[in-house]
């Protein structure tokens, strides 16, 4: 079966030359001869699908040196010795020279260095190198390439230039994420059919999740929790979502999966078995101005530390908790990637970004929080992604 037939969705041969080509421009300016990423999965794992369209899964690590001209060396879990020469010319791994296999495992200390070894092997030759990422890259892969290497060879950071790149979506892109918050339209009214008392908060986030992967999304998180109303339900992981609902009951659901092709979207609403109290109304009308409000502020140039130093005194001002969480950020492959919208981040917006806005708060009683996606615009924020009513939902 060709890859066509057999991927669920595939980006086009001209997407994948666009980002290849724009960092080259990058890598020529530099002067660095090859990069070198690494993942290990499809939730916080988004440079490997960048560069390649095929992402890492399960905790394996599937390394790239992507070299200044010519294709890539891939390298991915599998038996020892294996190795493919594609020349550029496969359609599954397009833009690949070299498939090596290795088995090694992130939980197996002595195989950290195997992938650097085969690493070391195709940068033979190169004389400034620069990685992606460092801080998140094992330590095993660093430091035996950079002992191998050192004596003739340049390390450098490229991260900052290949996170700008990414930020910004291409039309393409934005096709794809657009139909990802529309998947997730599609599975909350699917969940607010379904949900009733007697089923447990993880019935209700595995017939989402299997109602998202029939709609062709890859990966992805389902996080939701249930309390009597008066008690503060806050998101959960799986593994706490053994409760039972009840008449009367609220559940606040987080969607974040990807869509169509692996770009992530979220949506956040809360759902109620009954009425709900005056208290969660007035909540969540609070989070819902405060979503209105970082909009406001949202355009190309604006700085993400300025929007959460007024989203902070906007808080404030209404006797809300200030936001010490990250309650706005870019989407794309990665379910968080930059820009950050908090006091640390130093890329500036700008058009054709995609940010999920997630403003909440929390006490004792109750649990407030929305959820959305939107593009950057020439002006401002363009119209919501998601079509999803901004609403609490009593059923």
């Amino acid at each position: 079966m060709t890859p066509d037939g057999r991927i669920v969705t595939r980006i086009s041969d001209d997407e994948l030359e666009r980002r290849w080509s724009a960092v080259r421009d990058i890598m020529r300016a530099r002067g660095w001869d090859a990069l070198v990423l690494q993942n290990t999965n499809d939730w916080l794992g988004g440079y490997v699908k960048w560069f390649t369209d095929l992402p890492a899964t399960n905790g394996y690590p599937r390394t790239i040196i992507f070299p200044a001209s010519g294709p890539m060396t891939v390298v991915e879990m599998g038996p020892f010795g294996h190795q493919r020469q594609l020349n550029g010319a496969d359609r599954l791994h397009r833009g690949v020279d070299r498939l090596v296999t290795t088995p090694s495992f992130p939980s197996i200390n002595y195989t950290n260095d195997y992938d650097a070894e085969i690493a070391v092997d195709a940068l033979a030759g190169c004389r400034t190198i620069a990685w992606i990422n460092p801080g998140a890259l094992p330590y095993g892969l660093i430091s035996h390439v950079e002992k191998a290497l050192g004596p003739n060879a340049v390390f450098a950071d490229a991260t900052e230039e290949i996170d700008r790149i990414k930020a910004i979506k291409s039309p393409a892109e934005i096709a794809l994420i657009r139909k990802a918050a529309s998947l997730q339209d599609s599975v909350f009214a699917e969940v607010l059919d379904f949900v009733r008392p007697g089923l447990r908060d993880i019935d209700v986030t595995a017939f989402a999740q299997h109602q998202a992967l029939v709609l062709g999304s890859e990966q992805g998180i389902f996080l939701g929790a249930s309390a009597p109303v008066g008690v503060r339900s806050p998101f959960m992981p799986r593994w706490a979502q053994g409760r039972t609902l009840e008449v009367g009951d609220h559940l606040s659901l987080l969607i974040e999966v990807n869509g169509p092709g692996g770009f992530y979207t979220e949506i956040a609403r809360t759902i109620v078995l009954g009425r709900a109290s005056n208290e969660l109304q007035a909540a969540f009308q609070s989070v819902r101005d405060a979503q209105n409000y970082t909009l406001s502020l949202i355009r190309p140039g604006a700085k993400p530390a300025a929007i959460h130093a007024a989203h902070n005194k906007w808080m404030q001002a209404h006797a809300l908790t200030p936001e010490t969480r990250l309650y706005a950020h870019g989407q794309g492959y990665d379910m968080v990637e930059r820009p950050l919208i908090r006091q640390d981040e130093t890329m500036p917006l700008a058009e054709n970004m995609c940010l999920a806005v997630h403003p909440g708060y929390e006490t004792e009683s109750l649990f407030a929080v929305i959820c959305d996606n939107y593009f950057v615009g020439a002006d401002g924020p363009g119209e919501c992604l998601h079509k999803t009513e901004k609403r609490l939902f009593e059923i």
